[in-house]
């Protein structure tokens, strides 16, 4: 088939991740895919506060930083901004399918893909049916146009049954639809193409137990929450060592504990990392904690821990549910409880047989189940027979 991927991201980080691994997936496959982005995102390219260009992302930083109603107009907008360029790239072609990433007030590709009889399946990572960090101010508008799109579209990816379950009851009988979390590169994150004992040694990890963590250091992940309740305990478990991988808001409180406990010897804060470079780190790790999530992520990271074979404690949020068997591919606490957590953590410290057992069965589970191809797989079971030839 031709395919064409389309986004309104900027394609950066996590999302340059998941749209990358889709996209490669598909043509594996033997699918011929193009991607049409936002201008100046080029998200097949992996890069830090650029563009796909190499030069800063103007237009994208310009228009995130809008108050409310202001920006929400600029997404209504981008509507013409669609129509025009699929349009235009549509008349050297009609896809086969059109895949996209769905974005709130985004309507223009489901409307002519409809108009012009070509399959269109989106991808659901945000609804106006949930809270987000940029909270919405058109509310009731943009569940009317994603109530729409959700009924005219041809199918629906949902990352997590929460975000499904959410849709279904606001909108009634929408497009067939399949569940399909994140997903890994598993060569990539492969554990036996890293000498962990030299990565350790340089890190100075020699001889630690190390619990790690990789992601944005936001308040609503619940890294300095963490910190805090276990910093008085890392006594009880001596040969333990903290490795949190990241930046973000609340970084520079967590590296003031660290200093004024005293814990530099025994918590590691190395920043943000490229994305080449976090299997590396994973790869150093006996097990990792993720302190807290929300009721409708399906967390990247999460994903790449597994498929590197090391086991997460992790909060009981229904979409991490549906990935960690408790006990068996992963430990579960129950969500917003850090006292839990750290319980976790600290018992785990001493028990390497079940880190490596738990952790070789999370691998064994990412490999069988949750490589990006199997996600591929999963949505082209909404494409009529027709066009999928």
């Amino acid at each position: 088939m031709n395919i064409l991927y389309h986004h309104r991201t900027r394609g950066r980080h996590v999302e340059g991740v998941h749209i990358r691994g889709i996209v490669n997936a598909l043509r594996e496959l033997g699918h011929t895919v193009s991607v049409m982005s936002f201008p100046g995102a080029d998200p097949e390219k992996e890069h830090d506060e650029t563009g796909g260009s190499g030069k800063p992302g103007r237009l994208a930083g310009f228009v995130t930083r809008l108050p409310g109603v202001v920006f929400e107009m600029f997404e209504l907008l981008y509507n013409l901004v669609t129509l025009l360029r699929m349009t235009r790239a549509w008349r050297k072609g009609t896809p086969s399918l059109v895949y996209e990433r769905y974005s709130l007030f985004l309507f223009a590709t489901v409307w002519l893909a409809k108009r012009r009889g070509v399959p269109i399946v989106l991808e659901i990572n945000d609804s106006a049916l949930v809270d987000r960090v940029r909270p919405l101010t058109m509310k009731g508008l943009a569940r009317r146009i994603e109530g729409w799109c959700l009924r005219n579209a041809t199918g629906l990816v949902f990352i997590s049954t929460y975000f499904r379950d959410q849709a279904l009851a606001a909108y009634g009988d929408i497009a067939p639809s399949v569940v399909s979390p994140n997903a890994v590169d598993l060569p990539r994150f492969d554990p036996s193409r890293f000498d962990r004992a030299g990565l350790r040694r340089q890190r100075g990890l020699e001889g630690r137990t190390v619990c790690g963590h990789i992601g944005a250091f936001a308040h609503w992940h619940g890294m300095d929450a963490f910190v805090e309740a276990i910093a008085n305990r890392l006594a009880e478990a001596p040969d333990l060592a903290l490795v949190f991988v990241g930046d973000g808001k609340t970084l520079p409180a967590v590296r003031e504990l660290v200093a004024a406990r005293g814990l530099a010897d025994r918590v590691l804060l190395p920043g943000r990392v490229p994305h080449e470079d976090v299997a590396s780190w994973i790869a150093c790790m006996d097990y990792a904690v993720l302190p807290n999530s929300n009721h409708y992520g399906s967390p990247m990271k999460l994903f790449e821990f597994m498929g590197m074979g090391v086991a997460v404690v992790a909060p009981d949020y229904a979409p991490v549910a549906e990935v960690i068997a408790d006990g068996h591919t992963g430990w579960l606490f129950p969500r917003g409880d850090a006292a839990a957590c750290v319980e976790r953590v600290l018992a785990l410290a001493a028990r390497t047989d079940e880190r490596r057992r738990v952790g070789d069965a999370a691998r064994a589970y990412i490999a069988s189940e949750r490589q990006w191809r199997n996600n591929a797989e999963q949505l082209l079971t909404l494409v009529p027979t027709g066009a999928a030839a």
